[in-house]
């Protein structure tokens, strides 16, 4: 029995190594996906499609790795879910002195005020860790308070292998996530505007305030990829957050938009500047070059006409639409036959059908994805109500012909009665039956 179990565990555990991850109802292949077998230098990366999250090329995207400041995305995240940007937060001692010596600070003033929109400019374009201190305190009231909730936060993205001990990326040995995971957290991070209004500024200038009277501090961007004046200034670059340590090598999570199609990018572990900005521009330009939307239906496009059962002789023709536009990032060569279109429609449909109700789903398979939407009523299928129709009829008819034998038997000529008497008025006579004989005997009468 023991071995029986052992063997099972083992079986259990081969099934979970080789089967892919599923997240939302999604199937995610932890395999490397290389389809063009494009040569890159850092140990782990990702790009994928920001508007969907489709992966056109990664490697070793599950491994755990150090996130290094990477992590401050997850703390505007949650600074923004949290705050206005107006609030005012106050620096506090630990905030100052909890920072390493050799990590990146904004020099902060214990007692300084400043706004969250000011705090969340020193944390994505310099990278100051003082200022992420603040943030964390100022929203949660301690650091390990903060990181609770980024890792439940991280959990509600659907991150897989992620966990967070403060709030800025400073290392620690149980401070780690993944490439995967971290385009997650950055295609979260792209919904809010302010945070790629303030990851796409190069420099910024921290205004006086109630403990620094002067406006010296300026700050550079970290991302050279969206700095003109870079080496690796790529100009279709949108942000987003670099990061490192010596734990973690160079990391970015970085996006980058042309025309119609934006990606993401995350490279972690590289072992200098050059190789992290490289791989990212080199992954950029494969994407740019190789794929772009294509609109497999429209909105209201008409996909088939049917004709309802029951329905009015002016409503039973019905056309049957899409609800919702496919736009899907593909490959340029790949060709209309090659994506398949599955269309359902449900079976007998009847009236009445209101106006935008469900009645099946379209669906397409590109590169062995599958994309859908379901398709609706145009317009609404009103019942004919024949049944009503006839039921009443039979009822009007029922009720003429009542009304036609009562009105018969009214009208109908009265037989005359048996009598003892016949007066003839002519003659003025009457006629009376005698009691013998059956004769009679008529009087004149005066």
């Amino acid at each position: 029995m023991k071995q029986l179990r052992k063997i099972t565990l083992l079986i259990i555990i081969f099934i979970m190594f080789i089967m892919p991850i599923t997240i939302f109802g999604a199937d995610i292949n932890t395999n490397d996906y290389n389809p063009d077998n494009i040569t890159t230098n850092s140990p782990s990366i990702i790009l994928v499609d920001a508007k969907t999250g489709k992966t056109l090329y990664s490697k070793n995207a599950f491994e755990q790795r150090f996130p290094a400041s990477t992590t401050k995305l997850m703390t505007a995240i949650l600074t923004l879910e949290n705050c206005k940007l107006t609030d005012v937060a106050t620096v506090s001692h630990d905030a100052i002195f909890n920072v390493p010596v050799g990590y990146s600070h904004a020099s902060l003033q214990e007692g300084e005020e400043l706004t969250i929109e000011e705090l969340l400019n020193v944390l994505l374009i310099p990278s100051a860790n003082d200022a992420a201190f603040v943030l964390a305190e100022h929203i949660a009231g301690s650091v390990d308070k903060f990181s609770e909730m980024m890792n439940n936060k991280a959990k509600e993205i659907g991150c897989l292998n992620t966990h967070f001990v403060n709030p800025n990326g400073i290392h620690a040995d149980d401070h780690y996530s993944t490439a995967y995971d971290l385009s997650l957290i950055g295609r979260y991070a792209m919904q809010f505007d302010d945070i790629m209004r303030i990851a796409a500024v190069s420099q910024y200038t921290l205004p006086k305030t109630n403990k620094y009277d002067r406006e010296d501090r300026i700050f550079n961007a970290t991302n050279g990829l969206i700095t003109s004046n870079d080496e690796y200034y790529y100009p279709e670059a949108t942000g987003l957050k670099t990061g490192y340590t010596d734990k973690s090598g160079y990391c970015i999570v970085t996006t980058a938009k042309k025309g119609d199609v934006e990606l993401l990018a995350v490279v972690l572990g590289s072992d200098s500047i050059s190789a992290r900005y490289n791989d990212c521009i080199n992954l950029f330009n494969y994407g740019f070059d190789n794929y772009s939307y294509k609109n497999l239906v429209t909105a209201n496009q008409v996909i088939d006409t049917v004709e309802v059962k029951g329905a009015t002789k002016e409503t039973k023709s019905l056309d049957i639409v899409a609800k919702s536009n496919i736009n899907v990032l593909a490959k340029n060569n790949i060709s209309s036959d090659a994506i398949d279109k599955v269309v359902e429609i449900n079976d007998n449909l009847e009236a009445p059908i209101e106006q935008d109700a469900v009645v099946g789903k379209i669906s397409y398979e590109v590169d062995g994805e599958t994309f859908s939407t379901d398709l609706i009523a145009s317009n609404s299928a009103i019942a004919s109500n024949f049944e009503t129709i006839i039921f009443r009829a039979s009822l009007i008819f029922l009720i003429l012909l009542l009304l036609v034998i009562i009105l018969k038997k009214i009208n109908k000529p009265r037989k005359p009665r048996s009598s003892n008497y016949s007066i003839k008025h002519d003659k003025k006579t009457k006629r009376v039956k005698s009691k013998k004989g059956g004769r009679y005997k008529f009087t004149r009468i005066k």
